[in-house]
């Protein structure tokens, strides 16, 4: 879990466009983020599990 200030301090606008740190909606995580859901692998995994994400089904073969 990120801290207040952390999430907070990502969320000002950077000086340089490369330094922007993208963070989970959920819990603030910002490594193994995913852009296309705005989640962390581990929200999304739950989340997906669960069936809350539209157009995500397990895969099995």
């Amino acid at each position: 879990m990120a801290t207040e200030a952390q999430i907070s301090k990502s969320t000002k606008k950077s000086k340089f466009t490369t330094r922007i740190v993208r963070r989970c909606c959920l819990c603030g995580r910002r490594r193994g983020y995913m852009r296309d859901f705005n989640l962390c692998r581990i929200c999304f995994r739950e989340l997906a599990n669960r069936g809350e994400v539209p157009g995500v089904t397990k895969s099995s073969w």
